[in-house]
């Protein structure tokens, strides 16, 4: 238990509150030991007229289930490990990641009253999750690729739109319409904090992306370098790190390996060797 508990706190602070969050609120809904619709989803009315404030954290921690509950889990974590790594924007500073998510969560909620007015409850873990997705895209190193499934390459910058893809293949429009107030709010927190240069200069709203002195001194960051300022390594974080891996082209079938210049054969030179029987 020691082992998973030393593991789990390897893991930056925010990416662990997001993982521990996700599963903490899911899987008692998927066991049935809180009701679904009790206490989890969000409501207005249930929120803001009965003060069940705690709706505002919960509804946006509620997963789907089956084997769809492990590729979530597993995309939140990529994201904000990418995103809080030695080489990522955020590393040493996850107070202004924890202060900018929470203003960006609060523009998702904004962005999706058109559809939380026409539904009882809503969950807001979908536009979470691609509000997380494209930022991580936006920020990831230049030149960085994902494969799809196996079969094809592209840039993660493609990302958050072949997500949105997915989506609609999967629910159609109304998935989209759900997911894409998180896509609006990750490029404006992309634009707003990071700007649009590559590298992350700064843009107009960087010096609101910097967390209250008390957050970063809650979380032991009080001299942290501020959004866009050069890390210890020498880099803002955003698109730097080893983004392209360089792989040789393989060989044609039929065709022989190239020859060293001054050699008359191809291949190793294995020697003349010994018969079977031989002293």
């Amino acid at each position: 238990m020691n082992d998973v508990v030393t593991e789990i706190r390897k893991i930056p602070a925010v990416t662990r509150f997001l993982c521990i969050s996700f599963v903490g609120v899911s899987i008692p809904v998927f066991m049935k030991a809180v009701p679904a619709l009790y206490g989890v989803p969000y409501n207005y009315n249930l929120v803001f007229q009965k003060l069940q404030i705690w709706r505002l954290y919960t509804s946006f921690f509620l997963g789907s289930q089956g084997i769809s509950f492990i590729f979530e889990l597993i995309t939140l974590y990529r994201c904000g490990n990418d995103l809080e790594r030695f080489d990522g924007p955020y590393y040493l500073k996850s107070a202004d990641l924890a202060w900018q998510m929470f203003a960006a969560n609060i523009g998702v909620i904004l962005l999706s009253l058109p559809l939380t007015r026409q539904q009882y409850v809503y969950i807001f873990f979908r536009p979470f999750l691609h509000l997380l997705i494209y930022i991580s895209s936006a920020l990831a190193p230049l030149g960085a690729q994902m494969s799809i499934f196996g079969l094809i390459t592209v840039p993660v910058t493609y990302n958050p739109w072949i997500m949105l893809a997915f989506e609609l293949l999967g629910g159609g429009p109304g998935a989209v319409a759900a997911a894409l107030p998180g896509t609006v709010m990750g490029h404006l927190w992309w634009w707003g904090v990071w700007g649009s240069r590559a590298g992350g200069a700064g843009g107009i709203l960087q010096e609101w992306g910097i967390a209250p002195a008390w957050l970063r001194s809650w979380f032991g960051e009080s001299g942290a370098p501020r959004p866009g300022s050069r890390n210890l390594n020498g880099t803002t974080g955003a698109n730097a790190g080893s983004g392209i891996h360089v792989v040789p082209p393989r060989r044609q079938v039929g065709t022989e390996p190239p020859v060293a210049s001054g050699s008359s054969s191809s291949g190793y030179r294995w020697g003349s060797g010994n018969k079977l029987g031989s002293s």
